[in-house]
């Protein structure tokens, strides 16, 4: 099968849309499938595989390279799989590439599978500046794509309360609604995307490491938490509002007797610094963005992987990461806990600094539960290799290619 992966974030930049996608490719590609990447890109890949989309010259929102023109796109993106004989189109995001993505195979005839991998009603109040004027203009303009008749959205949903937020979940859905197949990797996310109106036929697919991720991981061994030993505690993700960081940071200074690392960059950077300066020394290192080898060293130094992320996260990779190193992880959004192995991790009391720092001194104060939660994620590690999900995307694909006939 030829596939096309068309997504609006892809690698070198970091996130864990960029790392599905690449645990997608190295999984279909062992199976005998040719994967193409069709992405923006700050320059041109060696990567014959990788091919860039046209990308605006010196505007990168939150960092990331855009697409730009629209239209340009979609040309580019036909002339693309026309020749490379593309036969299903899995599309990743939601901004101008996806809609190039749409575009194209529509004009092919070709079935389009779009997974649903994130809140992007809450990225884009986080992130973007003025976010009533800024949402406003990219509806709009994804609109003009694509139309967001197919909506029909229920605003009594406590996370559909502001029109900001609706004109979001509107896009959401209206973009799911167009494709043949929808992925979303996480039962509490479908939920949400079925209530506020998505109707194309849906499966929920866990995502899943790629085999030269848990190779590079080894065969730890069970953390442990020896007498005298300061507890060390990694958080990983983009440092931005909605990701909480400086939620972590908070809950450290209530909490002696631990180191912790935090890994990322974004926009929220400064602030964590700056809510981090009274902090003793070597109690926080702050690394910013680094190679995914980098993580996994820090996930082999440290006992406890924390997420702070609240309503917001769909299915984090940097847990599974976690999961596969064999580290116990504390989450504050109680949606996440379904992605825990069974006595492997934990949800904090409450979402603040004081139920983490609650729930990290209860690890303190009981070392043995570090190993014994350990010990279930090291026997949960199977489950999270994409090896054991792969044969059901190849069904989703089938099942897409069967509608669009």
């Amino acid at each position: 099968m030829r596939i096309a992966m068309v997504t609006d974030y892809y690698l070198p930049t970091l996130g864990g849309v960029q790392t599905v996608i690449k645990a997608h490719r190295e999984a279909l590609e062992q199976a005998g499938h040719e994967v193409f990447v069709f992405a923006p890109l700050a320059a041109e890949s060696d990567d014959p595989h990788v091919v860039r989309l046209p990308t605006a010259r010196g505007f990168a929102p939150d960092g990331y390279p855009f697409t730009w023109p629209p239209q340009a796109a979609a040309e580019s993106l036909r002339r693309e799989l026309r020749a490379r004989r593309v036969e299903v189109v899995h599309v990743h995001t939601e901004m101008f590439a996806a809609l190039a993505g749409f575009d194209a195979a529509r004009a092919l005839g070709l079935p389009v599978v779009q997974t649903m991998h994130g809140r992007i009603d809450v990225y884009t109040r986080s992130v973007l500046p003025l976010p009533s004027v800024t949402t406003m203009l990219l509806a709009a303009m994804h609109r003009h794509r694509m139309s967001h008749g197919r909506a029909r959205l229920d605003p009594t949903a406590p996370y559909a309360g502001t029109r900001m937020a609706r004109r979001m979940w509107r896009l959401m859905v209206s973009q799911a609604n167009h494709a043949d197949h929808v992925v979303v990797p996480s039962a509490h996310f479908a939920a949400k995307l079925v209530a506020q109106g998505v109707q194309t036929p849906l499966t929920v697919l866990s995502n899943g490491l790629e085999a030269s991720v848990l190779h590079a991981v080894g065969s730890p061994e069970p953390r442990e938490l020896r007498a005298g030993e300061t507890l060390r505690v990694v958080w990983c993700g983009r440092l931005s509002p909605e990701k909480r960081p400086q939620v972590f940071v908070d809950a450290l200074r209530r909490l002696p007797g631990t180191t912790a690392e935090m890994i990322g960059d974004g926009v929220a950077r400064r602030a964590v610094s700056a809510a981090a300066a009274d902090l003793p020394d070597e109690r926080l290192t702050v690394h910013g963005a680094v190679p995914q080898s980098q993580v996994l060293d820090a996930m082999r130094r440290a006992h406890v992987l924390v997420s702070t992320s609240l309503d917001f996260d769909n299915q984090p990779m940097v847990i599974l990461e976690g999961i596969a190193s064999g580290l116990p992880v504390i989450v504050t959004d109680p949606d996440l806990a379904e992605m825990l192995p069974d006595g492997g991790g934990q949800v904090t009391p409450t979402p603040d600094a004081a139920g983490l720092a609650h729930a990290l001194r209860g690890l303190q104060d009981a070392p043995d539960r570090i190993a014994a939660m350990s010990a279930a994620a090291l026997a949960h590690r199977a489950h999270v290799a994409q090896d054991t999900h792969r044969d059901a995307l190849l069904d989703v694909y089938r099942a897409a290619m069967t509608a669009a006939r």
